[in-house]
C-alpha cells in the first residue's frame, strides 16, 4: 500500500505546523504549503529529522492560478488540511477598515474555496479522501471586536457544510474542526498588527489556553477514524473557557 499524502496549508507556524509535524508521525507523506520558504524549510526539517516524509511547497492560497498550478503536480491526495487565514484587527464594526474584512474573506474563505476545489479531483481519486476545514468558535458566535473574523469563519462554516452536502456519496470525508482560545507564536500578535503587549493580554491569567499541539491532535484523530466515520463539526476549547465571554482568569 503506498503512502497517503496530506496537503496542509499554511504550514509554516502555529497549528498548521503542529499539524504536518503531527500527520507525518502518523505516517502521512506531508506536503507543506504557505507563502513563506524559510518557515516552511525549518518545518520540514524538523519532521525529517524525526523520520517523516514531507516536502515543501511555496504557495499562496489566495492566488488561484499558483493553487490550480500546484494541484495540476497531484494525481492522488487523501487528507487536505485547510488551516491558513488569520485575523486582522479589534475594531467595532461602525469603524473597521474594509480592507482588513476583505483581506479575512480572502484567506479565510476564498482560500479554502480555491485549494478545496484544486484538490477534489485528487481527494475522490484517493478513494477515501477527507477535507479538513480549520473554522474557529467565531464561526459560530459572534462578540464584540471580531465583526470582520466573525463573518469569515462563519463563511467557512457554510461552506464545509456545503460542501458536506454536494458530496453525499463520493468518498470524501468534510470535517470542521471549531478552535476556542489557542495560544500561538503569531495569530494574537498579527490580530494586534504586531503589539506584542496587547497580543499577551488576550491569553492573560489564562491557567493553560489550547496549544497548537491540541488542535492536531484533534485534527488528527478526525482523519484517522474508519473511511465510514464522519466528524461533521469538532469545537475544542480550553477547560477555562466555557463559552465565548466566559473564560476564567487567575489575575
Amino acid at each position: 500500500m503506498s503512502t497517503p499524502t496530506a496537503v496542509v496549508t499554511g504550514a509554516g507556524s502555529g497549528i498548521g505546523a503542529a499539524t504536518a509535524r503531527r500527520l507525518a508521525a502518523a505516517g502521512y507523506d506531508v506536503l507543506l504549503t504557505g507563502r513563506r520558504k524559510d518557515r516552511l524549510d525549518a518545518v520540514a526539517a524538523r519532521i525529517t529529522a524525526a523520520g517523516g516524509r514531507c516536502s515543501a511547497h511555496p504557495l499562496d492560497v489566495t492566488d488561484r492560478a499558483a493553487v490550480r498550478a500546484f494541484a495540476e503536480t497531484l494525481d492522488e491526495v487523501h487528507v487536505l488540511v485547510n488551516n491558513a487565514g488569520g485575523a486582522l484587527g479589534t475594531e467595532y464594526v461602525a469603524e473597521a477598515d474594509p480592507a482588513d474584512w476583505s483581506a479575512m474573506y480572502e484567506a479565510n474563505v476564498l482560500g479554502v474555496l480555491h485549494v478545496t476545489q484544486a484538490l477534489l479531483p485528487a481527494l475522490t481519486a484517493s478513494g477515501d479522501g477527507t477535507v479538513v476545514v480549520l473554522s474557529s468558535t467565531a464561526g459560530h458566535v459572534a462578540y464584540e471586536g471580531g465583526g470582520g473574523y466573525v463573518a469569515a469563519k462563519h463563511g467557512a462554516h457554510a461552506l464545509a457544510a456545503t460542501l458536506r452536502l454536494e458530496l453525499c456519496g463520493e468518498p470524501v470525508r468534510v470535517v470542521e474542526i471549531a478552535p476556542g482560545l489557542v495560544r500561538t507564536e503569531e495569530f494574537a500578535l498579527n490580530r494586534f498588527r504586531g503589539d506584542a503587549s496587547a497580543a499577551a493580554d488576550v491569553y492573560r491569567g489564562i491557567p493553560e489556553p489550547l496549544t497548537a499541539e491540541d488542535v492536531a491532535d484533534a485534527v488528527t484523530w478526525t482523519v484517522t477514524r474508519p473511511p465510514h466515520v464522519n466528524t461533521d463539526l469538532l469545537v475544542l476549547r480550553p477547560r477555562a473557557q466555557a463559552a465565548q465571554h466566559r473564560i476564567h482568569r487567575t489575575h
